[in-house]
């Protein structure tokens, strides 16, 4: 019944028999995504699916990696081996309980393997679905909606507009797409689903390879045409009992002292969900967030950009989410940077 529903999620399978050979390296790095990754993309028609022999079968002990994670370069250290020897096009980790997806891809041009960030993952994977669907039935659903966290690239956000599909922000810890590598494609699952992130990731790899396209070269198409959205995330630690206190100050001060600017940007709106509040900084009007009281802020910058400022739900730490939309990925990296400063400069 599982497979049934994520293959159900398909678009193109003619274009999967078209391109059955699409050379796929896979890791379930000791987890439970070895049989139902390769079952269901078996059934989807791939036909060439390597698996990381060190990493296949279960081990609580992960004994080749120090940190089960796919958003880790460790984690695929094996896997990005056997990929330069079999020329493999994807390379795929699926994290232990098979709910999230780290991926290299191979850029023809340079013949390297360049790591996807869930951000971008997550979104070839929304202008994939978007676009086909649209193309397969002339338009999409009146109903069609995207959900992402509310710490997720803004470039979802500008996807879902060019395509006229309604967002639905929601607050980390509901996943249906959010940045840390995890998404879910279909209503099949009530969490974000690797299973289905594979077997999407490999079909888009499969329709952008009879353009003459890797997903590498579609990235950077998407980029030029909504914008460079590039996003990162700073950590700040706070050990003991008089960590607690001094996260608990930090938020109390951002509060209490409304920030105007951040990093050299305006600050255009203010979204605190612990009040359930949206301050228009210039006007003062304030709306409603709409969502379940959450203790995070939310500043929305001028041009595209933005910070989240939210405590760790299972460490002593605060994570600063930043994100900037730039018009080259050197302009976006050089101010991505400067938010990075800002954040560490706030202990």
């Amino acid at each position: 019944a599982f497979d049934k529903n994520v293959l159900a999620q398909i678009v193109n399978p003619e274009i999967i028999k078209e391109q059955h050979d699409l050379k796929i390296v896979y890791t379930p790095i000791h987890g439970s995504g070895n049989k139902p990754v390769r079952r269901v993309l078996e059934k989807a028609g791939f036909e060439n699916v390597t698996v990381v022999p060190e990493q296949e079968l279960p081990d609580g002990d992960f004994p080749t990696v120090s940190y089960p994670n796919p958003e880790a370069k460790e984690a695929f250290a094996l896997g990005l081996a056997l990929a330069k020897e079999k020329d493999a096009d994807l390379v795929l980790a699926t994290d232990p309980d098979a709910d999230r997806l780290g991926v290299y891809v191979k850029d023809a041009k340079s013949g390297e393997y360049i790591p996807l960030t869930g951000n971008m993952s997550g979104s070839l994977l929304c202008e994939y679905v978007l676009s086909q669907k649209k193309e397969k039935a002339g338009s999409l659903p009146a109903d069609g909606a995207v959900v992402k966290s509310i710490v997720t690239t803004n470039l979802v956000d500008e996807i879902a507009k060019a395509y006229n599909v309604k967002l639905i922000e929601v607050l980390t810890g509901f996943k249906w797409f959010e940045e840390s590598y995890g998404c879910l494609v279909g209503t099949h699952a009530r969490d974000k689903d690797a299973v289905v992130a594979v077997m999407a990731l490999c079909e888009a790899a499969a329709y952008y390879a009879t353009k003459g396209k890797t997903l590498w070269d579609v990235m950077i198409d998407m980029y030029e045409k909504y914008g460079y959205c590039v996003d990162s995330i700073t950590a700040m630690d706070f050990p003991g009992l008089e960590g607690m206190d001094k996260m608990k100050a930090m938020l109390a001060n951002l509060r209490e002292n409304p920030l105007k600017d951040i990093a050299g940007y305006k600050v255009l709106k203010i979204r605190d969900y612990s009040k359930d509040t949206v301050l228009d900084v210039e006007s003062g009007n304030v709306e409603p967030t709409g969502l379940p009281a959450s203790d995070v802020l939310y500043y929305e910058l001028e041009g595209g950009a933005w910070v989240c400022v939210r405590p760790s739900g299972t460490e002593p730490k605060i994570k600063f989410y930043y994100g900037v939309k730039a018009s080259s990925m050197d302009e976006a990296q050089v101010e991505s940077a400067k938010f990075a400063e800002w954040a560490k400069a706030q202990a």
